[in-house]
């Protein structure tokens, strides 16, 4: 989303170093591009996260692209929390997001594209454009977002455990308009935690509030080294 503030810190990029070596094998095996997904709640770390993936894969001769999906809501970030303080129901994957969009994008990037067309908002001019992203010599698509788990034909599907309340300091840091502490968007975030809390046992790997990284296998899972 232009205009977002992505803050990489030193604990996004180790996490992207461990994931980035579980995967490795399966990177180089897989003929053709390789999906993978960030998903997590609100202020989590999922674009940060994303982005020091994309940097470690690319480090790695894997050249990665993000899709965000704040970039496929229906509506802007101004007139999408006036539709949800108008509307209980404006809100999730079903409702206020293009997550077939997403899909189609995703599905077209594994099928070959060269590029795909997608939507990218505007977040200071509160609009929807259209860009063409090329994907020339991309072996790797990550989509990022609340709600990604969802997504189908995903190779990984990383989901990042931390809710609202670990969350604060990095809410607050990214400064999105006045949404910390409004009592709203607090409520808001706890739907939101309802909405996605199952999508953790739909990753295969989780990143806990303290960026430590667990792959899930049998049982409690491993921890990535």
């Amino acid at each position: 989303m232009k205009g977002d503030v992505v803050l990489i810190e030193e604990h996004h990029r180790r996490v992207a170093t461990r994931i980035t070596q579980a995967i490795s094998g399966r990177l180089q095996s897989k003929q053709g591009r390789f999906a993978l997904s960030v998903a997590g709640e609100s202020g989590s770390g999922k674009s940060e996260t994303a982005a020091a993936l994309a940097e470690e894969l690319g480090r790695r001769l894997f050249p990665a692209v993000v899709l965000g999906q704040d970039d496929y809501y229906v509506l802007p970030p101004r007139s999408n929390d006036a539709r949800r303080r108008q509307d209980p129901d404006w809100l999730g994957p079903h409702a206020e997001v293009r997550l077939d969009l997403l899909q189609a994008n995703v599905d077209s990037a594994l099928s070959g594209a060269s590029s795909i067309e997608k939507p990218v908002i505007d977040y200071d001019a509160n609009r929807v454009a259209t860009e063409e992203l090329s994907l020339e010599g991309v072996k790797v698509v990550i989509a990022e977002g609340t709600y990604v788990s969802l997504l189908r034909n995903l190779d990984v599907r990383v989901f990042i455990a931390r809710n609202r309340v670990d969350t604060l300091a990095h809410r607050e840091k990214r400064n999105r308009g006045s949404e910390v502490g409004d009592p709203f968007i607090e409520r808001v975030l706890t739907v939101e935690h309802k909405i996605i809390a199952g999508h953790r046992h739909l990753a295969d790997f989780v990143v806990t509030r303290g960026y430590d990284v667990f792959e899930r296998d049998s049982g409690e899972g491993r921890s990535c080294r």
